[in-house]
C-alpha cells in the first residue's frame, strides 16, 4: 500500500513539474509541448479558447480509450496524472515569471523539466500524453492480430511529425523548430530515466509456478511465453519464462508476478525481433 502511495505522489509531482515548465518556460518562449498536449496548445492559439480546457477536451478521449484496452490501474493513473497536469497550467498561467535568458536556452532548460517530469510519471505507471496511449493501443492490436511485437516508436514519431508540421503552417517556422528542440530534449531525458519506454521490454521469469503465471499473462496480457528448463543452485529445479510486452504493460507484469510467491524477473530493451 505505501508502494502504490508512493508512486501516486511521484505522478503528481511529475504532473506538476510538466505543467510549470509548459506554462511558465516553453510557452513564454515561443515553444510548445509535443504530442496531444501540443494539439491542445495549437487549438488554444488558434481558437483563443482558455488552455487548461482544451488540454482537458483533448485527453479526455484518450482517457477513455485507455480504459477500454490497457485496463483500470492505467487509467486510474493516467486519469490523475492529466487531471494535475491540466489545473497545474490553470495554476501557473496565472503566475508572472520570464526567464530573461536566450530562448534556445530557456527551451532547452524547459525541455529537461518536462521530460524529467514525464520520465516520474511513466517510471511509475501513469501517463499525461495521449499519443501514447494512443501508440500503446496500435501496438497492442497490431500484436494480438499478427502474433508479432512491434515498437511504439514510428507512431510516436509520425504523431508528432503531424504536430510539427503544423505548428510550421499555422504558427510560425521558429516555434516549429524551438518545439522540435523541445521533443528532442525532453525524450533524451525520459529514455535515460526510462531505458527507452517506446521499444520491445523482454521480461525473463524464473519460477517454480510456470502455469500459475502463464495463465495469468495469458489472461491479462494475452501474451505467451518461451519456457525453459532451468535450474537454481538453492532452489533446484525451476522453469525460466520470457515474454516479450511494451512499457505500459511492465505494470500488470509485476502484479503477476509479485502474486506468485518465489519467483522473480529480469526486464531488458530489445531493440529488434527478428523472424
Amino acid at each position: 500500500m505505501k508502494k502504490g502511495l508512493f508512486s501516486y505522489i511521484l505522478i503528481i509531482l511529475g504532473a506538476i513539474m510538466a505543467s510549470f515548465s509548459v506554462a511558465l518556460i516553453l510557452l513564454p518562449n515561443d515553444a510548445i509541448d509535443y504530442g496531444t498536449a501540443g494539439v491542445a496548445i495549437i487549438i488554444s492559439k488558434i481558437t483563443g479558447f482558455q488552455l487548461s480546457l482544451c488540454v482537458l477536451a483533448v485527453f479526455i478521449p484518450f482517457i477513455i480509450a485507455g480504459y477500454l484496452f490497457l485496463g483500470r490501474a492505467f487509467t486510474i493513473k493516467a486519469a490523475i496524472g492529466s487531471a494535475v497536469y491540466t489545473l497545474g497550467l490553470e495554476f501557473f498561467e496565472k503566475i508572472p515569471l520570464e526567464l530573461n535568458t536566450e530562448h534556445f536556452l530557456a527551451v532547452a532548460f524547459g525541455g529537461a523539466i518536462l521530460g524529467a517530469g514525464l520520465s516520474l510519471i511513466l517510471r511509475n505507471g501513469g501517463c499525461i500524453d495521449g499519443s501514447e496511449i494512443l501508440a500503446n493501443i496500435i501496438v497492442k492490436k497490431l500484436s494480438d492480430k499478427t502474433g508479432r511485437n512491434y515498437s511504439m516508436t514510428p507512431v510516436l514519431l509520425g504523431f508528432n511529425a503531424l504536430v510539427y508540421m503544423t505548428v510550421f503552417i499555422v504558427i510560425d517556422v521558429n516555434a516549429a523548430l524551438l518545439s522540435l528542440l523541445v521533443f528532442v530534449v525532453a525524450t533524451a531525458v525520459i529514455d535515460h530515466y526510462t531505458d527507452h519506454f517506446e521499444a520491445i521490454k523482454q521480461v525473463t521469469i524464473i519460477t517454480q509456478d510456470p502455469e500459475g503465471i502463464i495463465k495469468d499473462i495469458k489472461q491479462r496480457l494475452n501474451k505467451t511465453c518461451t519456457i525453459m528448463d532451468s535450474r537454481g543452485a538453492i532452489a533446484g529445479e525451476n522453469n525460466t519464462l520470457i515474454c516479450y510486452i511494451s512499457y505500459f504493460e511492465l505494470q500488470i507484469m509485476k502484479e503477476i508476478i509479485s502474486g506468485h510467491s518465489g519467483s522473480f524477473s529480469t526486464v531488458s530493451t530489445i531493440d529488434e525481433i527478428l523472424r
